[in-house]
C-alpha cells in the first residue's frame, strides 16, 4: 500500500513538473509592438511581412503585436514591450505626442529595429506649419534621406560578420530593391553593419561608401535595415534571419 501510495505521489509531481515546465515554455520571452505605415507604397510588403513576423514570433516564442494604429504609440503602452519595430512607418507620419512617446521609449533603453522607409529623416516631407523631429535625424546617425533610384537587383556586402545581428549570413546578399540614398554616409556616427554594392545597380546619386544596415551606439539597441521594399524579402531566408536576429538583438538584455 505504501509502495502504491509513493508511486502514486511521484506520479502526481511529475505531472505538476511537466505541467509547470509547459506553462514556463508558452510564456513569450519579450514583447514587440509593430507598427506598420498606411501608406501604398509598400503595402505588399506590409502584407507579406505579417504573416512572416508571427511565424517568427511563434517559432522563437516571443509575442508580437501588429498594427497600423499610431494612436498605440503612447506611454501607457509602450510599457508592455520591450521592442518597437518601425515597419515601413515613416517618422514624420506620427504626431508629436507620438514622437515624445517613443523617444522616451528608446532613452530608457528598449529595443528600436526600423524598416526601409522608418528611415524617412528630412524636412522636405513636412509642411512649413510642421515642426521637425531632428532628435530622429541624430538617432539615424546624422543623416537626410535622398530620393532613391529605381527599383532594382543587386548586392548587399556584410561588412561586419561577427555581430549578432549579421550572424549566419552569407558574405553577400542578392535582392532587388530601391537602394535608398542619403545626403552622406552616416559612419561616423553609426557602427556599420552592412553596405550597398554600387557596381551592382544604377544609383541615383553615388554615395561611395553607402551603408545600409547600421545600429547607433549612442543608443542601448538600435538597428536600421535600409532594405526591405520587396515582398520577396518576405520569403528570403537571408533576410528572415537578418530580421530575427535584429529582434533578437534589440530585446536581449
Amino acid at each position: 500500500m505504501k509502495s502504491t501510495y509513493k508511486l502514486l505521489v511521484c506520479s502526481v509531481l511529475i505531472a505538476f513538473a511537466f505541467i509547470s515546465l509547459v506553462s514556463v515554455k508558452q510564456q513569450p520571452r519579450f514583447r514587440v509592438l509593430a507598427v506598420m505605415s498606411k501608406a501604398k507604397d509598400h503595402i505588399k510588403m506590409m502584407a507579406a511581412a505579417m504573416p512572416m513576423l508571427q511565424k517568427m514570433a511563434d517559432d522563437n516564442n516571443f509575442k508580437i503585436d501588429i498594427t497600423d494604429d499610431t494612436s498605440q504609440i503612447n506611454d501607457a503602452n509602450l510599457k508592455n514591450y520591450q521592442v518597437f519595430l518601425m515597419l515601413q512607418e515613416a517618422p514624420f507620419d506620427m504626431s508629436y505626442a507620438q514622437q515624445d512617446a517613443l523617444q522616451k521609449f528608446i532613452e530608457e533603453g528598449k529595443g528600436w529595429v526600423g524598416i526601409h522607409a522608418a528611415g524617412l529623416t528630412g524636412k522636405q516631407f513636412l509642411g512649413p506649419d510642421k515642426k521637425y523631429w531632428q532628435w530622429f535625424e541624430g538617432f539615424m546617425g546624422g543623416v537626410v534621406y535622398s530620393p532613391h533610384p529605381a527599383f532594382q537587383p543587386g548586392t548587399v556586402i556584410i561588412e561586419d560578420r561577427n555581430s549578432p545581428i549579421t550572424k549566419g549570413l552569407p558574405a553577400k546578399m542578392e535582392i532587388s530593391d530601391e537602394w535608398y540614398e542619403f545626403d552622406k554616409s552616416p559612419r561616423p556616427n553609426v557602427h556599420v553593419l552592412a553596405t550597398a554594392d554600387e557596381s551592382t545597380y544604377k544609383q541615383r546619386k553615388p554615395m561611395g561608401d553607402h551603408p545600409i544596415i547600421w545600429t547607433n551606439e549612442k543608443f542601448r539597441r538600435m538597428v536600421y535595415i535600409c532594405i526591405g521594399h520587396d515582398a520577396s524579402l518576405c520569403t528570403n531566408p537571408d533576410y528572415i534571419k537578418l530580421l530575427t536576429n535584429s529582434i533578437e538583438w534589440a530585446a536581449s538584455k
